[in-house]
């Protein structure tokens, strides 16, 4: 498989592979939703469970491609996804208009939520950037306040197994600081040191992972040369790990409103993939959210309905 290197090859790969994986939306009860469903129909990507109040489905598109489960409470509609994709009767997790805690509520109960015990939660983001050449992929924005050291490792690790999904055979993971330094004033900056001795000794497979790094060297081959910085990212870097969500945050704000990156993103850890929109959110980034969530759900249990 060649790499995927933007989001019209991401939508033509998931199109070519003829599978079409079922996603549990919860209170899609806004237009840039009711866009991203409506894409992902036509494009033949994904069928749908529309999990929310009823006058508010009834306004999508009457299909056999979608079934509508009327839900009056918000925290019922996402008990009840997290239910359904338990039992194996969706492949992903999708946040509508309900308040992220509640949504976040059911996927964490202990007992009847999606992360299995032992794993962490965290969100890795993919953009594509008018001016970069690849698909970039960062993490965390929204999720982890500080990673710790086991945190951060557990990201990379998620960050290297989506690289492979997408066709990145031998993933650059760059360890973003305001410095190439490292200091004992920014502990993740000693973090750092751990994470890249753990790489040289094969504990992350086939990937290249170097820190500290800032954003221009990682991503700028001719940043690095004239600081006289040698480093095996080379200017290449495929996934950012930012460390704190101060800094990653600040990075995805500002690169989609002052860069026009599209952006998607999805959380990791849980049982199945899970779509965490903003409420801000484009129809088109929740519709590329969509298909990264999709392209992660590699196998198809579900046969594809014909309309």
């Amino acid at each position: 498989m060649e790499p995927i290197q933007n989001f019209t090859q991401l939508t033509a790969h998931l199109r070519q592979r003829q599978c079409r994986k079922r996603i549990a939306v919860v209170c899609a009860n806004d237009p840039n939703t009711e866009y991203a469903v409506t894409r992902a129909l036509e494009e033949g990507i994904a069928e749908f469970l529309m999990i929310g109040e009823q006058k508010i489905l009834d306004r999508y598109p009457h299909s056999d491609l979608i079934q509508a489960i009327h839900v009056e409470a918000p925290d019922e509609a996402a008990r009840k996804a997290v239910e359904m994709i338990r039992k194996g009767e969706a492949d992903i997790l999708m946040k509508g208009i309900i308040n992220t805690d509640n949504l976040l509520h059911a996927i964490l109960d202990k007992e009847k939520g999606l992360l299995p015990q032992g794993k962490i939660l965290t969100h890795l983001a993919v953009m594509e950037i008018p001016s970069y050449h690849k698909l970039l992929f960062f993490s965390d924005a929204a999720v982890i306040p500080r990673p710790t050291l086991r945190q951060r490792i557990e990201m990379i690790w998620y960050a290297i197994h989506t690289c492979h999904r997408f066709g990145i055979k031998r993933p650059r993971v760059a360890l973003i600081h305001c410095t190439e330094k490292v200091s004992a004033k920014f502990p993740h900056s000693l973090d750092y040191i751990n994470i890249v001795e753990l790489a040289e000794a094969g504990e992350f497979g086939d990937a290249i992972i170097d820190g500290p790094l800032d954003v221009r060297t990682a991503c700028e081959r001719a940043s690095g040369d004239i600081k006289g910085i040698a480093s095996p990212i080379n200017g290449e870097a495929d996934v950012l790990i930012f460390p704190n969500i101060e800094a990653g945050n600040a990075f995805y704000k500002s690169v989609s409103l002052f860069a026009k990156a599209e952006m998607a993103g999805t959380l990791q850890g849980p049982l199945r993939p899970v779509v965490l929109p903003s409420r801000s959110d484009s129809g088109l980034s929740k519709y590329y959210s969509m298909a990264m969530a999709c392209l992660q759900a590699t196998e198809c249990p579900y046969p594809t309905v014909k309309e």
